[in-house]
């Protein structure tokens, strides 16, 4: 009975916060309650760090940070070439579009006010009262007053629809479990002959595409993302081994969300984001089946 309450409240908490609006300070597995045999979560976290560095963009490691139009908006970045992402590389003719949503200036609490008022002084890099600064990726740079993408240039300076200047955090678990027969049994893939995992995964209503409540530890390559706010977050992965605990419970979206249910892992998603990677990190923790390719299915980290 208490595993059930347990896997119920965790999937109401996670699922009815809308992935877009969260920005919380990542706290792990300590906040939740403690594990059980058939529930394993705590120290589960998904720390591969796949930030580009400043000197330049690394792989898809920010290509969705420099898509146009910006989120929720008509608003089109400047155009930056790959070769132009690092800031190390000068560019005295790069010019980017300033802007932060209404929403954002209207001054919510999540949201800091803008660098120009008198009364806003926050400590970059560092712990700021209750919100937490400093990056999961190091230090950052701070020019003119404002801090500076780690990841390079985005086309686009200002807030956008994020709230924090700099680092914007969130915390959410990733939740599997194994995909079943009717009698019971996991399912096998009959190319891979590994068993087939299920997350839970939310269709956002702003692109259509299916999401992960939840990622990894740092950077994360998100549209929303401009040169001087970024998303960073960090996963946990709660996996229900048996099946029991998270049978038979209701899916509820959020506000972002049009549909949630339980989604097939393997490398033929298309995810929000950069979340096909963080995904591809579950399947190889719990040895399951990704990639009908022999030579590219995972091995384990």
């Amino acid at each position: 009975m208490a595993e059930r309450i347990l896997g119920k409240t965790l999937a109401t908490v996670s699922l009815s916060v809308a992935l877009a609006s969260v920005t919380v300070q990542s706290s792990g597995c300590c906040s939740i309650p403690a594990c059980r045999n058939t529930f394993s979560s705590c120290g589960f976290h998904l720390g591969s760090n796949i930030m580009s560095s400043s000197n330049g963009a690394k792989g898809n490691s920010h290509n969705k940070a420099r898509t146009s139009p910006y989120p929720g908006s008509k608003v089109q970045r400047s155009q930056v070439p790959n070769e132009k992402v690092g800031w190390f590389v000068e560019w005295q003719d790069y010019n980017p579009v300033e802007y932060t949503a209404v929403s954002v200036l209207a001054g919510p609490r999540w949201a800091d006010p803008q660098i120009s008022e008198s009364n806003f002084s926050p400590k970059f890099n560092e712990k700021d009262g209750h919100i937490e600064r400093k990056s999961q990726n190091g230090l950052y740079e701070i020019e003119n007053g404002r801090p500076r993408n780690p990841a390079g240039r985005t086309g686009l300076i200002g807030r956008g629809l994020l709230g924090r200047w700099g680092p914007n955090h969130a915390a959410d678990p990733i939740i599997t479990r194994w995909k079943r027969d009717g009698s019971g049994n996991k399912v096998t893939h009959p190319i891979s002959g590994k068993n087939i995992l299920q997350f839970v995964a939310i269709k956002r209503k702003d692109c259509g595409e299916w999401a992960i409540p939840g990622i990894y530890k740092g950077y994360v390559d998100d549209p929303r993302n401009t040169d001087n706010a970024w998303m960073e977050t960090e996963a946990v992965n709660y996996h229900d081994e048996t099946g029991e605990i998270m049978d038979n419970l209701t899916l509820e979206a959020g506000d972002d969300a049009g549909k949630v249910k339980w989604v097939d892992i393997s490398d033929q998603l298309q995810l929000y984001a950069s979340h096909s990677h963080f995904i591809k990190l579950v399947a190889e923790k719990r040895d399951a089946h990704w990639s009908e390719d022999s030579e590219t299915e995972c091995r384990g980290l």
